[in-house]
Formats: C-alpha cells, structure tokens, sequence
C-alpha cells in the first residue's frame, strides 16, 4: 500500500487534518455566533413593551444626544436599546406603549454609526407606523 505524498490514505488523514480550517465551515459558524449574539434570535422583527426613554450620547468626533428608548421583547423578555429614528419621533413614544423594533443594519449585526451599543429601530408604535405618527398623517390610539 503506497504511503506516497498524493496516496489515498495521506489524502484522507490531510482532508481530516484541515477540515475545520475549511472557509465553508469557517462561515457556518460564523453565522451561529451571530444568531447567539442577536437579541431578535434570527427574526427580522420583534415586538416589545417601552420601558423608559433614553438619551445616547454619540462616538467622537460627532456631539449630540440620540433619542433612544428601553424596550423588553415579549418572546424571551430581553431588554435592548433602540433608535428613535429622525426628527420629532420620541414624542410619540410614551412610557407601556407596545413597539416593534427591527435591526438597524450595522456590520455583522453591529451598531451603526456613532451610537455606542444602538442595534434595532423603532419601526411602529401601538400598530402604527412611526412615520405616520411623526409626520402627522395618523394619530395614535388611546389605551
């Protein structure tokens, strides 16, 4: 039997040898780091309940205060930090209301821009949009 540099036998113990250092498999864990890591647990959208508002100073060279707010997800009761996005928009966001939040599109799942740990956006407030509301075009429901 050969035990030659390209012999079937040396093949397989290199192919072992180098298996985990392979890009594909590389990746897929890659991707299962970041499923841990996101408070969303792979879903695009959450829906959570606002804790308090917040203001997050922004990264150097840049200066101002974010409007942010404190919301804990109902499907595993996570607490996480998300934008109020655009001018006027924190005003229509109260204390109990229940919002959706969405990723905010960073790097690998990071934050974006100059906000120090701001992951997810508020997207719609009690059912509706926060566009409408700040614009003006709807109001929001009384509870």
């Amino acid at each position: 039997m050969g035990k030659g540099e390209f012999a079937a036998l040396s093949l397989e113990r290199k192919r072992k040898k180098w298996r985990g250092k392979d890009r594909r498999v590389m990746k897929k864990g890659k991707a299962k780091e970041n499923k841990r890591d996101d408070l969303l647990e792979g879903s695009p959208q959450g829906r959570g309940i606002v804790l308090e508002k917040r203001g997050v100073t922004a990264k150097q060279p840049n200066s101002g205060i974010r409007k942010c707010v404190r919301v804990q997800l109902i499907k595993n009761g996570k607490e996480l930090t998300a934008l109020a996005a655009k001018d006027g928009a924190i005003k229509c966001i109260d204390e109990h209301d229940e919002v959706i939040v969405e990723g905010i599109g960073g790097a690998q799942n990071g934050s974006m821009g100059d906000l120090w740990g701001v992951k997810y956006r508020v997207v719609k407030v009690n059912g509706i949009s926060i566009e409408m509301l700040r614009t003006g075009k709807k109001e929001k429901s009384k509870r």
